[in-house]
């Protein structure tokens, strides 16, 4: 019994305490980016996915520096896709940056 009630006020107790965001580019992605982004695709325009060649085409400068390219179009945002200044941190958007570039370098697979 002892444990039972143990283990309620645990699981009381992670529920109820602040959730902290995880602060790597995975996280950051999944919680920000993922709900258009999923997989590395685009919901909203299906033919400019966060594939290495999509992004080549589409996102100025990427051939020079890559995640620079990537950091300026979460930053300032473009068409469809909003800005992410202020509600990211300039870590945050380097670190989901620096992701969105190793998993497109890797086809997101």
């Amino acid at each position: 019994m002892r444990f039972l009630l143990a283990a309620i006020a645990a699981l009381a107790i992670s529920f109820f305490a602040p959730q902290t965001v995880m602060a790597d580019g995975a996280g950051v992605f999944s919680a920000n980016c993922a709900a258009c982004h999923a997989g590395g695709g685009n919901l909203v325009n299906p033919e400019r996915t966060l594939s290495q060649a999509d992004l080549s085409s589409f996102l100025a400068n990427y051939n020079s520096d890559h995640e620079a390219a990537i950091a300026t179009q979460v930053t300032n945002g473009k068409n469809a896709m909003p800005s992410f200044d202020g509600v990211l941190s300039a870590s945050e958007i380097s670190d989901v940056a620096a992701y969105v570039e190793s998993m497109s370098s890797k086809g997101w697979g």
